[in-house]
């Protein structure tokens, strides 16, 4: 199908414009859709009536036109595909091959190439007197503006001198701390100019500032989320975190926690996972009682114990702890140098002090030697506490214990460098009460394990 003349597009726009009835009645006259009467007249405005003329080739465009593209990016900040969009271009590709031809030839390079056989363009001779004599042909108003983008562009630079060091230290995108950059100076310099010098694309700024108030409506949340973060030594996800916002009385969803930390590059620390093998003397002193039965109806129902080592450079420090399974409290521990059996007796002896004549417990243990000591056994025996032992090689019966000493070493041992066994051993003591009096416990809705047994022994 032939293409329309500029004439007749000329009259459909001229039509349109005198009758004001519409695209669609204009479209129904001439017998034509309404989206491209719509389009037409939207060339017309953009380009008077050269915009109408059919095109047949890139070449046919003319210098006013190119310049005119030119020029909108340049001054008006726009993208190469906003220009296009704006100037009803096909494609957006040929602006560049504009922009290179302009920013190397000037006016020169936008003229169509001559017929005939090619002859290489000499490169221009960039002088002084050059630039003397386009400034002169300047009118006063293009050397304003001009001035203006320039004082634009140097107040963006000195602030670009800080960008590697400002996104580092916020851990947002260049194109972010760019985009913040533009919006502390757009009070004082126009926008295109500053989008202009910092090289950033109208819409990618606008996303960055409509982000960076979202940011600001989580300010304080996320200043929260970051002390109770540190106050805990990172070793609270953001699961963890949302508790103790609700326990502050601030209601929020544990997702948007995730994200801000995520946002803030904070991150738990892991539990390393490490192969363990039972490597214990096999005897028949005690049945399994307890059969991974790891819940408690009260407190001092059921209680498990074990014993792990420390190494610190060389030097090794025991630690044998006795677990209350109602709330996970440490209810009483010893540490030695040697694991010797005083470590096992006396710890045992701390923690049946803590009884009452009515509670006797479950103790619960794997087939080490301390624990089949005729002593060990007697002194459950004398108080009425039952025995419990895991089967050969089932670390899983004792899964609780186990689970403490792998939280303790990955929240206070891994990733530490500790000096001396002394210094180990002071921190581990410190760890034990934070982990009994603060450090709270998704399964226990948010509470800490001595503040569980203070509330469940209140009368209902």
């Amino acid at each position: 199908m032939a293409k329309h003349s500029q004439e007749f597009k000329l009259k459909v726009v001229q039509t349109y414009l005198s009758n004001g009835g519409g695209y669609k009645k204009t479209g129904e006259q001439f017998n034509l859709c309404h989206s491209t009467v719509q389009k037409w007249v939207a060339v017309y405005h953009s380009m008077g009536e050269d915009g109408l003329s059919v095109k047949k080739s890139k070449d046919s465009y003319s210098i006013d036109f190119k310049l005119k593209v030119i020029l909108s990016i340049i001054n008006d900040g726009f993208s190469n595909r906003e220009a296009a969009k704006h100037f009803q271009l096909r494609e957006h590709f040929m602006i560049s091959t504009w922009l290179r031809k302009y920013h190397a030839h000037g006016i020169d390079g936008l003229k169509p190439k001559p017929k005939g056989p090619s002859k290489q363009m000499p490169k221009p001779q960039i002088t002084r007197t050059k630039y003397a004599q386009e400034d002169r042909d300047k009118t006063q108003e293009q050397l304003l503006e001009e001035l203006a983008y320039l004082r634009a562009e140097v107040a963006y630079l000195k602030k670009a001198e800080s960008l590697d060091s400002e996104t580092e230290r916020t851990g947002k995108s260049r194109t972010a701390t760019a985009a913040r950059f533009v919006s502390e100076l757009r009070q004082i310099y126009p926008l295109r100019y500053l989008i202009r010098a910092s090289k950033i694309a109208r819409s990618t700024y606008f996303y960055h500032e409509k982000q960076s108030k979202l940011d600001d409506k989580y300010s304080d949340l996320k200043h929260q989320i970051k002390v109770i973060y540190h106050q805990h030594k990172g070793r609270y996800g953001y699961r963890r975190i949302t508790l103790a916002l609700r326990n502050l009385g601030l209601t929020i969803n544990h997702k948007c926690v995730q994200r801000l930390m995520q946002s803030m590059k904070l991150k738990a620390r892991i539990r390393a996972v490490k192969y363990r093998s039972y490597k214990g003397q096999v005897g028949k002193i005690a049945d399994n009682i307890l059969q991974r039965q790891f819940k408690a109806d009260h407190p001092n129902q059921k209680w498990v114990t074990d014993v792990t080592e420390f190494n610190v450079r060389g030097e090794k420090l025991y630690l044998s702890p006795i677990m209350d399974l109602f709330n996970g409290e440490i209810i009483s521990f010893q540490m030695q140098r040697k694991p010797i059996f005083g470590l096992v007796k006396d710890m045992l002896k701390d923690a049946m002090s803590t009884l009452k004549s009515n509670e006797k417990p479950i103790v619960h243990s794997d087939q080490g030697w301390q624990y089949q000591m005729a002593y060990y056994q007697n002194q459950l025996a004398e108080k009425g506490l039952t025995p419990s032992m895991s089967r050969k090689g089932n670390c899983l019966d004792n899964a609780s214990m186990e689970s403490f000493f792998g939280i303790l070493k990955s929240e206070c041992f891994y990733g530490e460098k500790f000096k001396t066994v002394d210094e180990l051993e002071q921190t581990v003591k410190e760890y034990i009460h934070y982990y009994n009096h603060e450090r709270i416990k998704v399964k226990l809705k948010g509470l800490s394990p001595v503040e569980h047994r203070k509330q469940s022994l209140k009368p209902a």
